[in-house]
């Protein structure tokens, strides 16, 4: 039986973890031809080439991404089984990683997740939050996240192929604080023209949305910020200093945990959620929990 050296195994998750040999060396504390050369000698006992050149980098082949994908298992595994022995953690029956693109108002991811943490037992949860979509999609490729929520589907030019999930839609609701709400409700949505209002942040998709529409109802409202949390606009508008936009699926809590009241909606105005993945079909059953309730609870 031919057995695989951990070690060079290890060298070569280190390098494609940190995107060259001169950051691996630089973690691993060796220089850069022992590092290299424990690289070809993976290499050699497998038989294919793990790395190819992209510009003045590295990037993976296709052997090279399975090969990640094993060693983030092997080494996850292996953290995992010495905190066990060391009483420090207890035994998990899976990991679910998740990337959330920071658009997404809170209140609808802790609503997506929710089912995949009721599983039985509770999958261990890696969640991680970046400013755009294109900033996942190599972690996709990488197989190092399980799933990405997002309110925009994946794109072409993504390094491997990627399926979009349609976790559901809504319209959009347009909330203010109680003044707010009872003078600008009677003549909406022409009463938005010159009233203050509070923008989402240039990520979202909602705000590519509001952008054509306020075009094309000829509409200007006045821009009074800027906001990528969904949160802080919340606050901001109870306390008077704006309107907002959000999906409609989040009116009710808006007005039940802030006190906002509804100016109008616009139900033309679609927002919709995403689940991103590298399978056309879904079997961590984390991930499948959140897409099944979303279909059918959430946005159902």
């Amino acid at each position: 039986m031919e057995w695989l050296n951990y070690h060079h195994l290890y060298y070569f998750w280190v390098v494609a973890r940190t995107g060259s040999v001169a950051a691996a060396s630089r973690e691993l504390r060796l220089t850069h031809p022992t590092v290299s050369a424990q690289i070809h000698q993976l290499e050699a006992t497998i038989g294919e080439k793990l790395f190819k050149r992209a510009g003045r980098g590295l990037a993976l082949t296709d052997v090279g991404q399975t090969a990640f994908r094993y060693a983030n298992e092997i080494f996850g595994l292996g953290r995992e089984f010495m905190a066990v022995v060391r009483r420090e953690a207890t035994p998990q029956a899976m990991h679910l990683a998740i990337g959330v693109v920071n658009c997404l108002p809170k209140s609808i991811v802790q609503r997506l997740l929710e089912p995949a943490l009721r599983l039985a037992p509770a999958p261990y949860l890696i969640c991680r939050e970046e400013r755009s979509l294109q900033e996942f999609l190599k972690d996709l490729s990488l197989h190092t996240l399980d799933l990405v929520l997002s309110d925009e589907p994946a794109g072409i030019g993504a390094p491997v192929k990627l399926f979009n999930h349609l976790l559901g839609e809504c319209g959009t609701t347009v909330l203010g604080s109680a003044s707010d709400a009872a003078s600008l409700r009677k003549r909406f949505p022409k009463s938005l023209d010159g009233a203050p209002f509070l923008m989402p942040g240039v990520n979202a998709a909602l705000r590519r949305g509001l952008a054509h529409w306020f075009v094309s109802h000829g509409i200007r409202p006045r821009i009074v910020g800027e906001i990528d949390d969904g949160s802080l606009s919340k606050v901001l508008a109870a306390e008077g200093h704006g309107v907002y936009a959000c999906p409609s699926v989040m009116e009710a809590d808006a007005r039940r945990r802030y006190g906002l009241r509804t100016v109008g909606t616009i139900p033309s105005m679609k927002n919709r959620f995403y689940a991103i993945s590298v399978e056309q079909r879904l079997r961590h059953p984390g991930a499948v929990a959140i897409c099944e309730n979303a279909k059918s609870e959430y946005f159902g």
